[in-house]
């Protein structure tokens, strides 16, 4: 038995440093547009580590937090024209790419983030993220960003029709543009890095963001209300110029590869262990938090669902009923 353990580490010591003496100089420029100490930055702070220990210092990744490389869309034709070589998004915005990454934007698709990673993490998220491809980018993993809810700096939302009228800011893509007049608010797609600004302008009444963003971008400084509705999880993609990745070797592929994987546990704890926390972090900041009673979050749910019902026709109803199929598998 201990012979086998040896033999087994050897192999593995062995393996790394063939890797470290297969991998080329390079640097990955890695953008989010979160700022520094946001989970996500996290996430590619453990990454950043990884692929140098793995490499033996010879790929080097730098990080661009806080959206200062620009939006998620300039991100996107800089991962694909190979200017920009990996970012981390919601992976709803991928939508604009391939059609079917609208799902991760459906309202009330995940209970739990239990059954978001069950989800990502199997057969079916692997799929979707091979879909990229011929868009020229290459997914790697996904991380969290959580349950969206929404915030405003007008009035308390204690009902949905409280939400009428309301200029709500949205990731710019459909589904989120429909989603927000289902409620007879007003959607207004922004850039992320321009939103609080025009929060702090009343440009915009409100948006709706997971509670750790909110926080980390300091939105309770020109948001008073913040409602928690839990309305959509959103998973982030990490993901790679596929121009980039076809440039590397196996050893540097399986080294950016296993980074990404083994960073996802650092992320997703440092994400849930900050949700803890925040919800009293903002209390303290000044807002004022409400929650939609049982009958007003059936009323919000009921009024989504013909959002769902047209968007699963566009996304393809194969699609959608190969995710139920697993959510019905996992809930039994």
């Amino acid at each position: 038995m201990k012979r086998v353990f040896i033999k087994t580490l050897i192999a593995s010591v062995v393996l790394a440093a063939t890797g470290m003496a297969a991998a080329q100089e390079k640097t990955i420029k890695f953008a989010t547009q979160n700022p520094k100490g946001h989970p996500i930055v996290i996430g590619m702070e453990k990454f950043a580590e990884i692929v140098q220990a793995k490499s033996g210092g010879k790929i080097k990744v730098n990080l661009f937090p806080g959206g200062v490389l620009g939006g998620d869309a300039p991100n996107i034709s800089a991962l694909q024209g190979g200017t920009i070589e990996m970012v981390s998004m919601n992976s709803g915005i991928l939508a604009s790419q391939v059609k079917e990454f609208a799902l991760y934007d459906f309202p009330f698709l995940f209970a739990n983030a239990k059954e978001a990673d069950a989800v990502v993490d199997g057969p079916f998220g692997k799929k979707m993220h091979d879909k990229l491809q011929e868009k020229g980018i290459v997914g790697l993993t996904y991380w969290e960003l959580g349950f969206r809810n929404m915030t405003n700096s007008k009035r308390a939302i204690n009902k949905v029709e409280d939400l009428a009228g309301l200029k709500i800011r949205v990731i710019p893509n459909p589904i989120n543009l429909d989603w927000v007049k289902a409620l007879d608010a007003n959607p207004t797609p922004m850039a992320f890095p321009e939103v609080y600004a025009a929060l702090e302008s009343k440009a915009l009444d409100g948006q709706e963001n997971p509670l750790n963003v909110i926080l980390a971008n300091k939105f309770a400084e020109v948001q008073k209300h913040l409602t928690l509705t839990n309305h959509v999880y959103n998973p982030q993609s990490v993901i790679i110029s596929k121009k980039f990745w076809d440039s590397l070797n196996a050893a540097e592929k399986k080294i950016i590869a296993d980074a990404a994987v083994e960073s996802t546990k650092t992320q997703r704890e440092a994400a849930r262990e900050a949700a803890g926390g925040t919800l009293a972090e903002l209390k303290k900041a000044g807002m004022q938090v409400t929650e939609l009673p049982a009958a007003e979050m059936t009323k919000l749910r009921d009024k989504m669902k013909p959002v769902i019902a047209k968007y699963s026709a566009s996304v393809g109803e194969a699609t959608v009923n190969e995710m139920m199929a697993e959510l019905a598998k996992l809930r039994k």
